[in-house]
């Protein structure tokens, strides 16, 4: 290469390096950026983390490039090319995954400018985190936000996991299905999604994995044990969901999965979700094992009759016949299951099994009435458990039941606001002596 090529490639890559830096100041903090009334406000603690993850990327990405500048201006004058084009395409990979990590959050806090939905997401805040807690010391939970999205189906990615980067996730993000806004279908969604972060912190996949699997060496049939050892980690996370909110779970599982009939009845293959007919049956099995009463039954043979099997190939129906077999025993493992993490207690044992019965839901219904003054004082996983049963017991219709739920999301993120403007007004406190 001629003495002009080198110096028309080195002045390329050192313009397309001060280029990123150019880029990289015009990103400001959210703080300076989205527009929201205080209410519907990211919580406190999951902002904090937030900018400051995205601050330390920006200031070790901007530290490479500077770095990298120096170098291409003083020893790296004498470097082929190709060596200064290798080391600029590493720091510009970088900065794609910074401006991942920017959009990302981008999405989160962008929508809490929408009029109303950024109120409803800030109380959905206040349900994910209370659907986190657990009674006792088990883990140090992070915090979790929300975000809607087209489709059916709610994901999470989990606080800890890497991102685009390498980086671990400051919060948990959960997207929340747009078309569940707002019903006690919403709750089943979002806190199925904290159930895989739940289940993660303490290590429930893992070890539920090793107990099935041994209980299916143990069984003679040991084709449904398979089947829920490659699901299980959905099948924990269904637990979690039913655990915290009742028969307002499964209601709102069946909602998402009432699909053709081809679907329904799909086997999962490789795919971690268990086939949506016998998923809703799992789920209604879990009910009755936590809450014992007629209507899981009721509702498991509804469900049924919306899904005749009569039709089905007949190897298939003995394949879903094994696993209906299996559901009582499957329920009764989760509910049962004991690890180190759970220091000898059963998995059941972390729920509110003594406040969920279907008979003490419906007399808080009868108590509470539509008082949203009193339904903002109450936990929220309980109050959307409280009108889930009010709503499969017919006492509510869907269309009371999304104002009343819509007026007490927006009591929680007030008061969420109110509780960040009390901490912030504290004196600070003096330094001793």
């Amino acid at each position: 290469m001629g003495e002009d090529g080198t110096r028309w490639a080195t002045g390329l890559i050192d313009q397309e390096a001060l280029a990123l830096l150019t880029r990289l100041g015009q990103h400001r903090p959210f703080v300076l950026t989205e527009t929201m009334v205080l209410a519907a406000a990211l919580p406190y603690s999951a902002h904090r983390r937030i900018e400051r993850f995205l601050h330390e990327s920006r200031t070790t990405l901007r530290d490479e490039v500077e770095g990298f500048l120096r170098w291409l201006h003083g020893p790296g004058r004498h470097v082929p090319p190709a060596e200064q084009q290798r080391r600029f395409v590493a720091i510009r990979i970088h900065f794609n995954d910074v401006l991942s990590q920017v959009d990302l959050f981008a999405e989160v806090i962008t929508q809490r400018s929408e009029s109303g939905t950024g109120v409803w997401l800030s109380g959905l805040d206040r349900l994910a985190a209370e659907a986190l807690e657990l009674p006792g010391s088990w883990f140090d939970p992070p915090p979790v936000v929300c975000y809607l999205t087209r489709g059916p189906g709610a994901a999470i990615r989990r606080a800890r996991t890497r991102l685009p980067g390498g980086r671990p996730n400051p919060v948990a993000i959960v997207r929340v299905p747009r078309e569940r806004m707002v019903g006690h279908g919403i709750a089943s969604s979002l806190v199925h999604e904290v159930g895989h972060q739940g289940a993660a912190l303490l290590g429930l996949v893992e070890s539920l994995r090793a107990e099935i699997r041994e209980r299916g060496r143990r069984d003679r049939s040991a084709t449904p044990w398979a089947s829920w050892e490659r699901t299980v980690s959905e099948c924990v996370a269904d637990f979690w969901s039913v655990g915290k909110l009742g028969i307002a779970s499964t209601l709102g599982l069946l909602a998402v999965v009432s699909l053709p009939r081809f679907f329904v009845f799909r086997p999962p293959g490789e795919d971690p979700h268990p086939m949506p007919y016998v998923r809703v049956l799992l789920s209604a099995s879990v009910g009755d094992t936590l809450y014992p009463h007629p209507q899981w039954a009721a509702l498991a043979d509804a469900w049924r009759a919306c899904y005749p099997m009569r039709d089905l190939p007949v190897e298939r129906r003995r394949e879903i016949d094994r696993l209906e077999e299996s559901l009582p025993a499957m329920a009764e493992l989760m509910a049962s299951h004991r690890s180190a993490a759970l220091r000898g207690r059963r998995l059941a044992d972390l729920m509110p099994v003594g406040e969920r019965r279907p008979e003490q839901l419906i007399a808080l219904h009868t108590s509470w009435g539509d008082d949203v003054g009193v339904l903002a004082r109450q936990s929220p996983t309980l109050v959307f458990a409280v009108l889930g049963q009010a709503r499969a017991t017919g006492r509510i219709d869907p269309v009371h039941e999304s104002r009343v739920l819509s007026d007490v999301l927006t009591a929680w993120a007030v008061r969420g606001s109110l509780d960040v403007l009390e901490r912030d007004a504290l004196p600070t406190p003096s330094p001793r002596p």
